[in-house]
């Protein structure tokens, strides 16, 4: 089974995301950190959500890139935490921006890869498209590659929920 998980900043959906995974019931569990630990900002977040997942027997895999090189289990509950870090990875690099239908390619690939090598797949990803603001190039380029991933991530995905102010919101499945 394969669900994405999507919700504004503070809605609520890692905290959803993890139920998901317990209740598949005892084994193999993954925790795929997509975030670039670079400030500590970043660090705030990562000691954040490493305290959410304490006693939760999960093995944390660090992979801010290159998803698609990740072997796990078969029979593990894997939890991507976030598809919006992974873009951003992806998509821009030192010297400038890889071209977005290239990174599509490859993020989408590396879920099918990741979906098949496990048992549960719960992709975490942001809402990030309904402000209304016009942004330069780079942003717009991002908020594009995000939205042709989460598209793919819906067609692949069993069920698809937003989480609005930690009320799950069934869109799919």
């Amino acid at each position: 089974m394969m669900i994405v998980v999507t919700g504004g900043s503070g809605s609520g959906k890692s905290a959803y995301a993890e139920k998901q995974i317990l209740q598949f019931g005892e084994m193999p569990r993954y925790y795929i950190a997509t975030m670039e630990n670079r400030d500590a900002e970043s660090q705030k977040r990562v000691d954040r959500h490493r305290a959410m997942r304490a006693d939760k027997k999960f093995v944390t895999v660090e992979c801010p890139y290159d998803l698609q090189e990740i072997q796990l289990e078969k029979t593990g509950a894997v939890l991507l935490e976030c598809m919006s870090n992974l873009v951003a990875n992806e998509l821009f690099v030192k010297d400038g921006m890889v071209h977005m239908e290239q990174t599509v390619e490859k993020i989408v690939q590396g879920i099918q890869r990741l979906k098949a090598q496990c048992r549960h797949l719960v992709v975490v990803t942001n809402e990030v498209f309904s402000d209304g603001l016009q942004y330069d190039e780079w942003t717009g380029e991002y908020i594009r590659c995000l939205g042709m991933v989460n598209q793919h991530l819906s067609e692949l995905a069993d069920q698809v929920v937003e989480v609005v102010y930690t009320i799950p919101v069934m869109q799919k499945g």
